[in-house]
């Protein structure tokens, strides 16, 4: 088995590797590039990035959750590889310098790739392409004016805006081609890990140190990673990535868009998957509340067998939901609908944090009547959950705040949350209810915006 990829322009066969090995520790043990820095070793820090180039263009990643078979095929471009070969630095890299943007230096590769990756692919929203990179010394003014400057300047030719290496063979790992090959597979292993993103699973190998057992790769299944919007439903691949899906639902459901800004960061939106944020049951998760208060319908394989369900009847309890062993994840479909959805975010930080609370409301109103009402929590229970018994009280009522304020007693029957180091049960309750109205209060055109601070 052998696994094949380039690294900053050259080609790279491996065999005899673990296919649990992230590309940090590639990187620096193996190969001595330790510009690549270890920080947090979970995601969360950024000082790892490295740009991962396929034939969809380039993309900023962490490299301390991303395990080696994912980069089958792919250009792997990390900060010694930036400089054009002729010599001098990167436009990035030279902004950097003339405007001051490094004091200790440790975050800075990973500011630098991030920033050259941006400048690849023409993104210019700083505050959204850095928001997975920290730094704790030299301040963000100076970072962001050196991303202004280098954003002038043409990318370097040598890095490849996409790329598609032909390869052969199962690389590291089993890495089927398709849906029908993985269904076979997974049907005659169902004791096996799935590896979709890795953003959860890389915490399982470099936090937890467990070993995942027989792992399969589903990065190449192509048939598994579409968004097709249709008059009837917008249907979603598992293997879709959280990046490609913000672009395609902001059309329809600004609301998800918004929310899924909020949602880690670039790096892990772009390796992070529907189905898999889906799968792993997390009653944390930020795409479930949502995709329930839409209606959603999760569609399952087993073999050649398939099946659908509504999404919130796939979280049976805490760490348990209805799949049966060798079942995957095919896909999640909406309906298509008039825009009612609105999502509510509450973390410590802005920017990749876990919630406390996620919520999600889908209110629909006819005449100044609820007709309708879909609602749907994270971080409230063991599993993401509807709010069925509030739901029931404003169906039929009057869409004004009496309603609301008459629904109150209907939460507790609804959620007992928890207590835990990010929020308090009854912190949580008070919040959960608090979003209702403020979710009536923008449907009636009052400004709602917590991001706009005035004295």
């Amino acid at each position: 088995m052998t696994l094949s990829f380039h690294l900053n322009g050259e080609r790279v066969d491996l065999s005899g590797v673990s296919p649990t090995m992230t590309l940090l520790d590639w990187l620096r043990i193996d190969r001595g590039l330790t510009g690549t820095k270890e920080g947090c070793n979970e995601g969360d820090c950024g000082a790892c990035t490295v740009m991962v180039t396929g034939e969809d263009g380039p993309r900023a990643l962490n490299a301390c959750i991303l395990f080696l078979p994912q980069l089958q095929g792919r250009a792997v471009t990390t900060v010694e590889g930036l400089a054009p070969p002729e010599g001098g630095l990167h436009p990035v890299q030279q902004a950097m310098v003339d405007h001051h943007g490094s004091q200790c230096g440790f975050c800075t590769p990973g500011f630098t790739v991030s920033m050259a990756t941006a400048q690849l692919t023409g993104e210019t929203d700083h505050d959204l392409t850095l928001a997975g990179n920290l730094c704790r010394c030299t301040g963000y003014a100076p970072i962001i004016r050196a991303a202004e400057a280098a954003a002038q300047a043409p990318a370097p030719a040598h890095l490849p805006k996409s790329f598609q290496m032909p390869v052969e063979g199962e690389g590291l790992a089993f890495q089927p081609e398709n849906a029908d090959a993985l269904a076979e597979w997974y049907e005659a292993h169902p004791e096996a890990t799935l590896v979709a993103g890795a953003t959860d699973l890389g915490l399982h190998v470099t936090k937890a140190m467990r070993n995942l057992g027989q792992v399969a790769f589903l990065n190449r299944c192509a048939d598994l990673k579409g968004i097709e919007v249709s008059e009837t439903e917008i249907r979603i691949g598992a293997m879709a990535t959280w990046s490609e899906l913000l672009p395609r639902i902001a059309p329809h459901h600004p609301g998800l868009a918004a929310m899924l800004r909020r949602f880690a960061s670039v790096q892990v939106r772009n390796a992070a998957t529907v189905g898999g944020n889906i799968a792993n049951g997390s009653p944390i998760g930020d795409g479930p509340p949502a995709l329930i208060a839409l209606g959603a319908t999760l569609h399952l394989r087993k073999g050649a067998t398939r099946r659908s369900l509504p999404l919130e009847d796939f979280f049976l309890d805490y760490g348990k939901q209805d799949r049966a062993p060798g079942e995957f994840v095919e896909a999640v479909s909406i309906p298509r609908q008039a825009d009612r959805l609105a999502c509510y975010k509450l973390s410590k930080r802005f920017d990749q944090d876990i919630s406390a609370v996620c919520g999600c409301f889908s209110i629909t109103v006819e005449d100044g009547m609820v007709t309708g009402a879909r609602i749907a929590f994270g971080g409230m229970a063991g599993v993401p959950k509807r709010a069925a018994h509030v739901e029931a009280a404003l169906i039929g009522q009057p869409w004004e705040m009496a309603t609301i304020e008459a629904a109150v007693p209907a939460w507790a029957k609804d959620f007992t949350p928890m207590s835990d180091m990010r929020a308090s049960a009854d912190y949580r309750l008070k919040a959960a209810r608090n979003m209702l109205p403020r979710y009536l209060l923008a449907d009636l055109g009052q400004d709602v915006d917590l991001l706009e601070v005035e004295a």
